[in-house]
């Protein structure tokens, strides 16, 4: 398949929205529950049953999700099947997201070899310009030392000045000048007027101030666009959870390789334990857990049996699956989340940068400035030369050299603070804006939480708590369920001795045996208990359920030990996160696929001003772009592939740098450390960055106040008049300013 064809299918997303995750939170939704806070997800609830969640039935994986029928809709509403069999995006690469990132590594590689190539070629037409000579107090002239100087600075001008003068051409044509076209004007008029003080007119040539611009402004953006470096890549991760090749079974029951572009709606694919799920599908035959982590940001793996909807891209557990392909090509839940993505990264608006807009300003009054000092003279009946050079000196002086590194080096101050502080800042704009948020929306599993179990809860019953800890330690620890996990974690912090386990079984739909110091044990799910009649406080068990916590139970020949409940940890700074962000008055919000209990529950805890649960990665960009709408500026903070789409829709997109590539990829800002207080550390930043960068304009642009009616001439009658040594000193100083002004950036 060639590029094109690649190019042309992915911009031909079509919008077939599939409720196709499962909820792996191990809690039921009770009727009659009061749930304060929650808003819940119109679309989950209409197509699933609020009892897909049931403790009665757990088996060792704790999970329980019934059988759902997805609804599909086209654009009017209307039910339909889409089968579009031939066409597939697993193995589709991203040429035009792809291009783009090349396209701006190439631009960083070219801004620094005209800025080294082009400071080469200023030395000797610093040492040959007569200014800089007197300046310096030395004489090095000789003869036809004008030429050289003329045509050493020509080759500056087309080479090191070409980016300005073709930025500045598309900023024209668009019609809205900025920083391009003001050094473009500046260069052009002092290359122009120079050249004419060699060949025509009387005057002092500005060939020294064409090389200085051309060159900091080289430097700045250069500097500017190595700190803006972080094109996102997303889709392209997204494409990479696909595996290439699928296990067909065929109609004689042989199971042969095939690309997974070519299967079809009906096919009958086989996948191996720790395999990827090639594609999407309905399961017929075979039990096993999946981890959907990668595609719905939550923690549990998923119950696979006959009759579950399964993802293309998650991760297959222990046991084998047989499954019918139900979607392909534009179909597929990660194709959706594709588009999502592609169109929510298309529709961010892009806000001018606030030198863009001191620039443009700056060129009007150039333009505008130059134009009245040249008229004036004139009419006052001044020399052609005399007026030529009071305007040219005009616009030189209006497109100061300070203002290319203004806002560059606060950029690159603030990146580096960023970076020492945890925050990897992709998106410069987008980091700028972040002063301005007033609500923050944070996915739950991985952001607010760690994305692991921990126990909670320990209720022993005739024997010691480190006792009965250890005995279900020494079982859990030959299993690698999310359950076992956090109950092996525990007994090792604890320093917990770990028994001899023999006779280890895994038990479907019970839990597990084993036998320890001929004791024979069991690790179960509450359905045991209830299917062998086994007496427990019901009271205190339905109390840890509403919590969202997940319970097991520890047996000795049926006799109960006691029971243990675990349940995603929040993190350590997410309550201190939120009480901060209300201090700023921004708002915190909670963007949970997680059912209302959980969601409730955790959003209880930490306080925060809203809770939405049970919504789709779809819904989430929608959610976002409701908030929007409602006038919010808002961040959005997540880790999983569902969070892909909102991450991109939001006006700051926030990730975990423990989540997946794909949310890494499509955020603007990374969390190194994973911690939600990092956010807030985000918001202090902005403000202090757009504050420096303030300063640092006002410092760049502040002397033009003297400098331009000086420059024109305004006391010339009183014996003062701004010579281009004078302008030299001036700009320079500004330049020193600007710099040490950025290094001062810092925040509490």
């Amino acid at each position: 398949m060639n590029k094109q064809t690649e190019n042309s299918e992915l911009v031909q997303l079509k919008l077939n929205i599939e409720s196709s995750v499962g909820d792996s939170t191990p809690t039921e939704a009770e009727p009659g529950v009061p749930l304060p806070l929650v808003e819940v997800g119109v679309s989950r609830l209409d197509q699933r049953d609020n009892s897909k969640i049931n403790h009665k039935q757990m088996d060792h994986s704790h999970v329980d999700h019934q059988e759902y029928e997805p609804v599909r809709h086209n654009k009017h509403g209307e039910h339909q099947e889409n089968q579009h069999e031939t066409q597939d995006h697993t193995t589709h690469k991203d040429p035009e997201h792809e291009g783009h990132h090349d396209h701006h590594a190439m631009m960083v590689k070219d801004f620094k070899r005209r800025f080294f190539v082009s400071l080469i070629i200023m030395v000797p037409i610093l040492l040959l310009s007569p200014m800089i000579q007197m300046f310096l107090g030395v004489d090095w002239r000789f003869s036809a030392d004008s030429y050289i100087l003329f045509a050493l600075s020509t080759i500056l001008f087309i080479y090191g000045g070409k980016p300005f003068i073709t930025g500045a051409k598309d900023e024209l044509k668009e019609k809205s000048p900025a920083m391009m076209t003001l050094i473009a004007l500046a260069i052009t008029v002092a290359y122009v007027y120079s050249t004419l003080t060699v060949f025509v007119l009387k005057g002092n040539d500005f060939f020294w101030e064409l090389a200085t611009l051309i060159v900091i402004m080289l430097l700045g953006h250069w500097i500017e666009m190595k700190s803006v470096m972080g094109a996102s890549k997303a889709l392209g991760e997204l494409i990479k959870l696909m595996p290439e090749e699928a296990h067909l079974i065929k109609d004689n029951g042989e199971t042969i390789e095939i690309p997974v572009k070519q299967l079809k709606a009906g096919d009958a694919v086989l996948v191996k334990p720790g395999e990827k799920i090639p594609i999407d599908g309905l399961v017929y035959d075979g039990k096993s857990e999946v981890n959907e982590s990668m595609i719905t940001g939550e923690s549990v793996p998923v119950e696979k049996e006959n009759g579950n909807e399964i993802i293309g891209g998650s991760i297959n557990g222990e046991g084998i699956l047989k499954f019918k392909v139900t979607r392909v090509g534009d179909d597929t839940f990660l194709s959706q989340v594709i588009r999502f993505v592609r169109e929510a990264q298309d529709s961010k608006s892009s806000t001018q940068k606030l030198a863009d807009v001191a620039a443009k300003w700056l060129f009007y009054i150039a333009v505008i400035a130059g134009t009245i000092t040249f008229a004036s003279w004139i009419f006052i009946g001044k020399d052609l030369s005399f007026a030529i050079e009071r305007a040219v000196t005009v616009i030189i002086i209006s497109c100061p050299h300070a203002l290319g590194l203004a806002t560059p080096l606060v950029n690159a101050v603030s990146t580096s603070i960023g970076a020492k502080r945890g925050l990897l800042i992709r998106d410069r704009t987008a980091f700028e804006n972040a002063r301005k948020l007033n609500a923050v929306v944070f996915d739950k599993t991985g952001t607010l939480t760690k994305g692991e179990f921990g126990i909670t809860d320990i209720h022993e019953i005739g024997i010691s708590r480190d006792e009965l800890l250890s005995i279900a330690y020494s079982v859990e620890s030959n299993s690698e369920h999310p359950i076992a996990r956090g109950i092996v974690k525990e007994g090792k912090k604890l320093n917990l001795k770990m028994k001899e386990v023999k006779n280890y079984q895994n038990l479907p739909g019970k839990g597990l045996k084993a036998t320890i110091e001929e004791r024979e044990v069991m690790v179960v799910s509450p359905g045991y208990m209830r299917s062998e009649k086994i007496a427990f406080d019901e009271k205190h068990y339905e109390k840890l359920a509403q919590e969202g916590k997940t319970v097991i139970f520890v047996l000795e020949r049926n006799l109960l030990l006691g029971y243990i409940a675990l349940s995603d940890i929040i993190r350590e700074t997410a309550k201190e996160a939120i009480d901060t962000l209300k201090t700023m008055h921004v708002g915190s919000i909670m963007l949970s696929g997680d059912n209302q209990r959980v969601a409730s529950y955790v959003g209880n805890i930490l306080n925060m001003d809203k809770v939405i649960a049970e919504v789709l990665p779809q819904e989430k960009a929608f959610k976002i772009d409701e908030l929007q709408k409602e006038g919010k500026i808002v961040a959005m903070t997540g880790d999983g592939v569902n969070d892909a789409p909102s991450l991109a829709k939001a006006d700051l997109g926030i990730a975990m740098s423990a989540g997946t590539d794909v949310a890494i990829e499509t955020a603007d800002v990374i969390l190194v450390r994973s911690d939600p207080l990092d956010v807030v550390t985000i918001l202090k930043l902005s403000k202090a960055t757009y504050k420096k960068m303030i300063q640092n304009l006002i410092w760049a642009t502040g002397y033009n106040i003297i400098a331009l009616p000086l420059a024109a001439g305004v006391l010339y009658n009183q014996g003062i008049v701004i010579s281009p040594a004078l302008g030299a000193a001036l700009m320079s100083l500004s330049t020193v300013i600007v710099s040490i002004n950025a290094r001062l950036l810092k925040i509490d």
